[in-house]
């Protein structure tokens, strides 16, 4: 989280390095607002980050700059993190890594080269803004979308009337005044109750959903009064899905309409046909739609992981009926695991080239003492960066030794799922992967980008509670 005294530390550390450069060209504006939104009939204020047009995020192509300038209209700081692009190290957006928020009132420009499209997503990485909806789509067209293809984004959220710094209090003050006495002397470190080596019991059940919200969103709405998206009947649709949630994991459901997934994290794959897809959070998914000629409404669901909960959208051709759908499905949802992960196959992977660095970094922490923490070393602003050099084809390779999965997030490149369990593939092309609970996931990737990058679980109150680090070139 950050203090005041974070604040003013890295606002006098900033003050001998370059400004972010200046746009040469007419930016476009982001304006970091307050907004409210209704959440099953009762107003709930959350943060928006809007063009003055009212449009949220951006929509831009390859080849363009992004060109953009974040004005701050809160009371208070915040900075943006473009989740999934490449930008120069310190246009990233992490507050104690990359450079200072930006106060209230102030603003920020942004200037670099955008060299691939896909679906990424924009938002706060300060404090728990994130959870309040401080997020937008974040689209980069590629030029290979055809006239005849109708573009459809959703954006999940998990929603709490409760405030966010309230739900991470009580998760770390029960939990931690219960496991006091495991509690070591030593600041930075906490070996807890993590696991000592990978599960090996088939039965050992997962720890799902360790916050419990009031709502869960698909656009901003419930499924109590769902976004009702117009389509032509017999078209072709473009899903191009945001897991934005902060700590909940969805199935995509679409129902009795089977698609093709066609690209993850904003990076293409072989086409993979379905119904339902497993979505972890801070990750994206393409799917392309084929729809039925007749006039009939499509529901796109998303259903929380290990239970009935869901959420989602309506897709209607003119003239179709739309019934109300239940926001329980008929009975709970599988936790999330790999087999999916282990069928993805990239469209433009990695060259084959031999490590020429491999960490070996394990997951740890536990749910008793709400403790989370990277080779049992829980972060703080002191805590060295692992070391990278300019040219290095770098392996991390994760073993989960606690009872939740973990998105993992590598800030400012993208990297490819090259193992799992010790089983060697050309996966998916990524910047946000699942590693459950037991499992060990290997992810390669170029030192293409110098500078200091973040690296964390993005289960929010994961990554506040230590699960983070970073990777910095010498």
């Amino acid at each position: 989280m950050l203090t005041r005294r974070a604040l003013l530390l890295n606002t006098v550390a900033m003050a001998a390095t370059p400004a972010i450069a200046k746009a040469a060209a007419t930016p476009t504006v982001l304006k970091l607002q307050r907004r409210i939104i209704d959440v099953n009939g009762r107003a709930a204020s959350v943060y928006g980050i809007r063009q003055a047009s009212g449009v949220s995020g951006l929509s831009t192509k390859v080849g363009a700059s992004f060109r953009v300038r974040v004005e701050n209209e809160l009371g208070e700081p915040s900075l943006i993190h473009w989740h999934g692009l490449t930008p120069p190290w310190r246009q990233d957006g992490v507050p104690e890594v990359t450079g200072p928020v930006i106060a209230p009132g102030d603003a920020a420009d942004y200037d670099f080269p955008l060299t691939f499209g896909g679906t990424y997503w924009m938002h706060s990485h300060v404090g728990f803004q994130e959870q309040s909806l401080m997020t937008a789509p974040l689209i980069i067209h590629d030029g290979a979308t055809h006239e005849d293809l109708q573009e459809v984004v959703v954006m999940l959220a998990d929603f709490s009337f409760r405030p966010a710094e309230e739900i991470y209090a009580s998760l770390i003050g029960q939990k931690r005044r219960a496991a006091s006495a495991d509690m070591p002397a030593s600041h930075g470190m906490h070996m807890g109750k993590a696991m000592a080596g990978p599960m090996t019991t088939p039965t050992a059940r997962p720890d799902l959903n360790d916050v419990t919200y009031d709502a869960f969103l698909a656009n901003d709405r419930t499924l109590a009064d769902p976004e009702v998206i117009r389509i032509d009947a017999g078209g072709r649709v473009l899903l191009r899905i945001i897991n934005g949630a902060s700590m909940s994991a969805f199935h995509v459901d679409l129902g009795e309409i089977e698609g093709k997934l066609v690209a993850v994290d904003g990076q293409k794959v072989l086409p993979i046909a379905g119904r339902r897809f497993p979505i972890a959070s801070a990750q994206r998914f393409d799917i392309l739609l084929e729809t039925p000629k007749q006039a009939k409404a499509l529901p796109v669901l998303f259903v929380l992981e290990g239970e009935r909960r869901r959420t989602g959208v309506i897709l209607a051709p003119a003239g179709a009926t739309i019934e109300r759908v239940p926001e329980l499905a008929a009975e709970a949802s599988t936790a999330l695991n790999l087999d999916l992960e282990s069928q993805l196959r990239a469209i433009a992977p990695l060259d084959q080239r031999k490590a020429d660095r491999v960490y070996s970094i394990d997951l740890t922490g536990d749910m008793a003492s709400y403790v989370w923490s990277l080779n049992n070393v829980v972060w703080s602003a002191s805590t060295p960066p692992l070391p990278l050099a300019l040219g290095e084809r770098v392996e991390i390779a994760l073993t989960n030794r606690t009872m939740m999965s973990h998105p993992m997030h590598l800030h400012g490149h993208q990297f490819q799922v090259v193992e799992i369990d010790g089983a060697r593939f050309p996966g998916a092309m990524r910047d946000t992967v699942l590693v459950p609970p037991g499992k060990r996931v290997v992810m390669a990737f170029d030192a293409n980008n110098p500078g200091r990058w973040a690296f964390h679980c993005h289960l929010l109150y994961h990554m506040h509670a230590g699960m983070f680090a970073t990777f910095a070139y010498s």
